[in-house]
């Protein structure tokens, strides 16, 4: 009977342990023809087997860039702990989703895990906007502590001109990359010219006079690729 007490007492800081940082991401791409009814069996899906808890579905659909058209799914926060006991949600969840969301959706899809880096972003983890910007950044290789360092100067730029940006990291998905997010807390007008002092201008007000220029120079040589997108939240085909 006492160690039973002993380990009830010590269930609330095992829990406290497990750091609810990983979001993991779908990418699909529904036939063109098939929109409609993609969008209703989606949106039942995710109400009936996502609607609570860590399994929750925000959904976004991806607005511009190579992946226009598709839908951006994302599940989490959660922990590595709890991803090793989350299962499938059991069969009549798959059956639900084989035979009534994926019979619209073309071969291509892609997903992955991301883990939230706190100490490279502007915003917490679950502040979340209905539009962002994601910006895709692949170090070369042996070059992640570089770009990590190139992100921490941006984190002071974003800081003071009041750019709420969270950062990932992926995890065993595919090659190496920061995920930038820039959240429009205040819609899509941040984005206008005039809204904020120019870019280099703060940049180079908390970094030092000249450090733009070496900005320039360090994506050259340590950054392989990036490129962006806007993505849109989608509210009724996600969890309720």
């Amino acid at each position: 009977m006492k160690i039973s007490i002993l380990l009830a007492m010590l269930l609330p800081i095992l829990g406290i342990g497990q750091t609810q940082n990983v979001i993991s991401t779908q990418r699909v791409f529904p036939k063109m023809d098939k929109v409609m009814e993609f969008e209703k069996a989606l949106a039942a899906h995710a109400q009936k087997y996502h609607n609570s808890g860590k399994v929750q579905w925000r959904v976004f659909a991806i607005q511009s860039g190579p992946d226009m058209g598709g839908y951006h799914i994302t599940e989490g926060p959660t922990s590595w702990e709890d991803e090793d006991t989350r299962g499938d949600l059991g069969t009549e969840h798959m059956v639900d989703w084989n035979k009534n969301v994926s019979a619209y959706l073309t071969d291509r899809q892609s997903g992955g895990y991301s883990v939230y880096l706190d100490s490279l972003s502007t915003v917490a983890l679950g502040d979340f906007s209905d539009k962002i910007n994601i910006t895709h950044v692949y170090p070369k290789v042996g070059k992640s502590e570089n770009v990590v360092s190139i992100i921490k100067k941006l984190k002071k730029t974003w800081t003071a001109a009041g750019v709420t940006v969270a950062v990932y990291t992926a995890s065993s998905s595919g090659k190496a990359q920061y995920t930038v997010v820039t959240r429009y807390k205040q819609g899509l007008k941040e984005r206008a010219a005039g809204f904020r002092k120019p870019f280099r201008e703060t940049y180079e007000s908390v970094n030092g006079e000249g450090s733009y220029a070496q900005y320039l120079k360090d994506l050259a040589e340590y950054v392989d690729e990036s490129w962006s997108e806007l993505l849109f939240m989608r509210k009724d085909l996600g969890s309720k």
